[in-house]
């Protein structure tokens, strides 16, 4: 609770930092901002007023000559930076213009058309960019080539001609990855409801590349979905489900055999006078483990376009599934409190053996989500 107050307190003391201590740091636009908040307060506040004109005065000094210096080099960058300062001097502009008292005592520059003049050099100077990353014919030349052409369609975002460089950009650097429909050929399963599960398999495959890779450039479509979209692929994604081995339940049991002495026989002779005769009770509890394993394996290639091989891998999958079955024979007075806890907590609805369906489901899974790791690995690395 201290910890917050004194937060809550560092805030408030920086929210009431006056705009004078805030221009004296040499942080001009801050410094406008919280006067020009004063003045819409107070029109009266001479103080304001003042570090209103000094701020402003000294940020337009300040760019402008940083504007010359960069005007008088060949840098390449030049523009773009020179378009970012004449945006800052436009905020500024923006800033003051809320308060009528503070644009009376400013009159700020309204610096509309140089900012159209060089956000038009700015996009042109993404645009030449761009085409020269094209230049490359390559899948990273055009990723970059995007890039530029991204940054130059921020900057117009209306103009026809980038926006169509960005989208030929974008469609040769993209590598399109076709997931061909599963093939259950040489399974010893027999898929039902027209193979519900392997169409299923496909197409969260697919959903978890796409929105979980966070790669722009690697997209992964089914056959049908490429074909309709009219895409080349750049690889063709076969894969093959292996032989299915469906376990059979297998017990191992343990054993445990508990003694106690327990009262037998009392014999009363006198009120304070009682014999009693003792006797050891046993009973032996039987703890049954019941276990069933299957695994299931796919083979994974990955082919161009013209059925060379560039790689190939295998995925796995394991469902273990166990339950453990308590019994007891004997005399129960042999049993201690914590030996009947054991055994009552023996649930007999655990002992359902999932059905050969669930067991699919749970292998698939596994190799999906271990699939979705390699393959992202993979195509990080090469791509």
């Amino acid at each position: 609770m201290t910890k917050f107050y004194l937060i809550a307190f560092l805030l408030f003391f920086a929210a009431c930092k006056s705009p004078q201590k805030i221009y004296d740091q040499g942080n001009f636009d801050a410094a406008i901002e919280r006067a020009v908040k004063k003045l819409q307060r107070d029109p009266n506040d001479a103080a304001s007023r003042r570090v209103v004109k000094d701020a402003y005065e000294d940020a337009v000094a300040q760019q402008e000559s940083e504007i010359r210096n960069l005007l008088a080099t060949a840098g390449e960058e030049r523009f773009i930076q020179v378009y970012r300062k004449y945006n800052y001097l436009q905020g500024l502009y923006h800033t003051i213009s809320q308060s009528p008292v503070a644009q009376k005592t400013v009159q700020p520059t309204d610096y509309t058309s140089y900012l159209a003049t060089y956000r038009d050099k700015a996009a042109e100077l993404y645009v030449e960019r761009g085409r020269r990353y094209a230049e490359a014919d390559s899948k990273r030349g055009y990723q970059e080539a995007w890039r530029a052409f991204r940054a130059a369609q921020d900057l117009k975002p209306g103009d026809p001609e980038i926006r169509s460089l960005v989208a030929d950009a974008y469609r040769e650097a993209i590598t399109v990855v076709m997931v061909l429909p599963m093939d259950s050929y040489g399974s010893n399963y027999y898929f039902s409801n027209s193979s519900f599960q392997l169409r299923n398999f496909q197409d969260r495959l697919i959903r978890q590349l796409n929105y979980s890779t966070n790669d722009d450039f690697i997209k992964y479509y089914s056959e049908w979905d490429a074909m309709s979209r009219d895409m080349r692929p750049d690889q063709l994604m076969e894969m093959r489900l292996g032989r299915m081995r469906f376990g059979q339940p297998f017990d191992r049991t343990e054993s445990r055999k508990v003694q106690k002495e327990v009262v037998v026989k009392e014999t009363v002779y006198k009120k304070d006078s009682v014999v009693k005769e003792y006797a050891t009770v046993s009973a032996t509890i039987y703890t049954t483990h019941r276990t069933l394993i299957s695994e299931a394996g796919l083979l994974l290639t990955s082919r161009d376009p013209n059925g060379r091989i560039l790689w190939n891998d295998e995925f796995g999958g394991q469902h273990r599934w166990e339950v453990k079955l308590v019994t007891w024979k004997g005399d129960e007075r042999a049993l201690s409190d914590a030996d009947k806890q054991y055994i009552n907590n023996n649930q007999p609805g655990d002992q359902r053996v999932p059905r050969e369906d669930e067991i699919v489901d749970e292998l698939l899974r596994q190799i999906l989500n271990d699939l979705a790791l390699r393959l992202r690995s993979n195509y990080r690395k090469h791509f």
